[in-house]
């Protein structure tokens, strides 16, 4: 790479707010000047400086021996030579009121360890990349016509070492993604890996957005954990987090000792329910700044998607605000104008590069087109989280069975609003942790009922219109919530009630990937179709997927209450044999062995406004799925006029 300062051409569009992939001009590159003299360039943004040096174990630390220019109106930049890959550093910002700061590099692709927290020179290039074959297939595929099924994790307490230690990047390669793989996952969703100083933050309150985290390895072996991932066939999703930062020292608050990333009032900057700042988004540099960060991603670990965190406080000026503190619009409204259009750029430019990106937003609000192209109107992002359809459900779940007929709308209200977005339906870590409880330990009843009741949980998101998602340990039945400082319960694995719903979820996944009906036509109200929503007295619901092929039509009949259903009558589309598929009350999963029926021949019997209708004894706790025999719909083709 040239030695020479970013172009004045990169500079305009760095404060234009449109120089998209500023991390190549920005931060710390390995260089050599015109004498073929090898060194790093240094370049960072801080408009207000009075004056900037880089420092670190090449200099002594010595603010004077490294000084750099000031080449545009608040960037400054410097070769240094003999600095190679490997040297630590950081910036010393004088403020102009001539106060010093130890600044981490903002563009900084690696980092110390914490506590430390020095930038590390790091050069990215060089890996040798072997998921090409993914990678083109997924060029060619519809992933709104694929299943998706995310398997939620945080590196850091995944599993650990005996120590008490992480894995590190090399050995999840190995251990996490044949794990996620064998389980039947789709895709992996990393909690943020950007550098971040406080475990316990788990990634949400970044220092470093452009350093994959030194805490499990190099960036590079990040670069050989995603291209195993590929090679096993596992998308890789980033939880991302632009509308906030943390406030530690070395990091981005006061850059230059004033609001630099953050907006000069104090009331827009301070996230008080966090503790952290927010983006200014007004301001072009910062513009720059994240959108670089997501095509950095993408570009350089071959991320295939961004999971954006906390959106619906990026919209609200006001969002979590006390009434004290809040702020308004030009136009006297609560939207954050500036973090819409920023949005907006952000996904436009995304799909610009990368058009099969995953953009996925995590909205809790009734913000409107979340998932609609920029052109219509849209925010652009291509998935929203349904956070309805979750809290709803969750709610009904922690109810007793006897009381459930009293809330039957919880598990009805999401279709009348399921194909208004693109969504992805959440069980993540935000709803096991802090007091909520794990999955398992929110549903009532005793022993062997809260299992059966995962189950019929877990089987009802599989049979839900949307793509889904779970948090690593929900798939043992763990009685604990996320403990953020241990690993998952493995050892529950020893005991057969977990053991079995472990088996469970492997075999619930198969089944998921094996039926088009249950993601084929996730975003259209043409996959599904009720049998009949209204049975609130005995809690049981029933409907229709359906894929491209109208002979893989599936019915799925669940019953959340511990009463076995003799002589359960439902309609069905037509006459001929209907086959049990799947049974969450099956003994291989620990339930009690009640079967449906087997297979169901129609009778000529009318029910629920259908012609033909099947007898079924419903499992208690369960949800079971019916398939016709393909030789009565390929007969009843053939006869067709």
């Amino acid at each position: 790479m040239s030695v020479s300062a970013p172009s004045g051409h990169d500079l305009y569009l760095f404060h234009e707010g449109t120089l998209y992939r500023s991390y190549l001009s920005m931060g710390a590159h390995i260089a050599t000047d015109d004498s073929g003299l090898a060194g790093v360039r240094f370049s960072v943004w801080a408009p207000r400086a009075r004056s900037v040096s880089v420092v670190g174990d090449f200099n002594g630390w010595d603010r004077a021996a490294h000084p750099l220019a000031k080449v545009s109106s608040g960037v400054w930049s410097g070769f240094v030579p003999g600095v190679g890959e490997g040297a630590v550093y950081k910036y010393a910002v004088e403020s102009a009121d001539g106060e010093w700061k130890m600044k981490a590099d903002p563009y900084a692709f690696f980092a110390e360890v914490r506590p430390k927290s020095a930038s590390i020179v790091y050069d990215l290039n060089g890996y040798r990349w072997k998921d090409g074959p993914y990678r083109s297939r997924k060029e060619r595929e519809d992933h709104y016509e694929r299943p998706m099924n995310i398997y939620e994790v945080h590196l850091g307490t995944w599993k650990t070492k005996p120590d008490g230690s992480p894995l590190t990047y090399e050995e999840l390669a190995v251990e996490l993604v044949d794990y996620a793989a064998d389980m039947g996952y789709t895709h992996i969703e990393l909690l943020p890996v950007a550098e971040h100083p406080y475990d316990r933050s788990w990634g949400y309150q970044a220092t470093g957005f452009f350093a994959a985290t030194s805490r499990f390895g190099t960036p590079k072996q990040f670069m050989a954990f995603v291209d195993r991932c590929h090679q096993r066939g596992l998308g890789v999703i980033l939880d991302w987090v632009p509308g906030h930062f943390g406030k530690d020292d070395h990091g981005l608050r006061r850059f230059d000792g004033t609001p630099t990333f953050e907006p000069e009032d104090e009331r827009l900057a301070e996230k008080l329910e966090w503790g952290t700042l927010a983006f200014d988004f007004g301001k072009p540099e910062v513009r720059s700044f994240l959108i670089s960060n997501a095509l950095f991603w993408m570009d350089y670990f071959h991320i295939d998607g961004l999971r954006v965190d906390a959106v619906a406080s990026m919209l609200f000026l006001n969002f979590g605000k006390p009434e004290d503190r809040r702020v308004y619009n030009r136009y006297g409204g609560q939207e954050n104008l500036e973090a819409i259009d920023f949005i907006k750029e952000l996904n436009t430019v995304v799909f610009r590069h990368y058009p099969n990106a995953l953009m996925m937003a995590e909205d809790s609000t009734a913000w409107p087109l979340v998932t609609a192209p920029v052109h219509d109107g849209g925010l652009g992002f291509n998935y929203k989280w349904n956070m309805g359809w979750m809290n709803d459900m969750l709610k009904y779940m922690e109810e007793d069975p006897i009381h459930r007929k009293y809330h039957h709308d919880r598990i009805t209200f999401s279709f009348f609003y399921a194909f208004s977005e693109n969504y992805v339906l959440p069980f993540s870590h935000d709803e096991v942790v802090h007091g909520k409880k794990s999955l398992l330990n929110k549903m009532p009843g005793d022993y062997w009922q809260k299992f059966a009741n995962l189950r019929l949980l877990l089987a009802y998101m599989i049979a839900h219109p949307g793509k889904k998602l779970l948090f690593m340990g929900c798939e043992l039945g763990m009685f604990s919530e996320w403990k953020d400082l241990e690993q998952v319960d493995w050892h529950l694995l020893d005991y057969p009630m977990h053991a079995a719903t472990h088996g469970f979820v492997r075999a619930l996944n198969a089944f998921y990937k094996k039926h088009p009906a249950l993601w084929e036509r996730d975003r259209s109200m043409e996959g599904f179709e009720w049998i009949s929503p209204h049975d609130s007295d005995q809690s049981v619901v029933s409907f229709l997927r359906r894929g491209k092929d109208p002979e893989e039509e599936l019915i799925c009949v669940c019953n959340f209450t511990p009463v076995v259903r003799h002589d359960y009558r439902i309609g069905v589309p037509g006459p001929g044999t209907y086959r049990e598929l799947f049974n969450t009350d099956d003994e291989a999963f620990g339930g009690s062995g009640v079967a449906a029926g087997g297979r169901c021949k129609a009778e000529p019997k009318p029910w629920h406004g259908r012609e033909h209708s099947v007898s079924l004894t419903l499992p208690p706790l369960g949800a079971v799925v019916l398939k016709r025999s393909r030789s009565d719909s390929t007969t009843r083709k053939e006869q067709r006029p």
